[in-house]
């Protein structure tokens, strides 16, 4: 009996730790940019005084080679 409690409790906690380490963190944008002709991503990191890996983190997948005009820049935000 005090076996199968053991083995219990340690399904249980091993659980919880699998769950927190699934769990992936989420960035939510707080401010934007729009491009304007002639922008590239290094003006906009330092303008707005971003190094460029936060740059990088506010705009995943972002490809700085191609952008566009009127496309929209994270420049603040919060992972949760």
């Amino acid at each position: 009996m005090i076996l199968s409690f053991l083995l219990f409790i340690n399904l249980a906690e091993s659980s919880q730790v699998t769950d927190a380490v699934n769990r992936r963190r989420t960035l939510r944008c707080l401010k934007v940019v729009n491009v304007k002709n002639g922008d590239t991503c290094f003006d906009v990191s330092k303008t707005f005084g971003l190094g460029s890996n936060v740059f990088n983190v506010f705009n995943p997948n972002l490809n700085c080679t191609a952008l566009f005009v009127g496309q929209w820049l994270c420049i603040d935000g919060t992972l949760s």
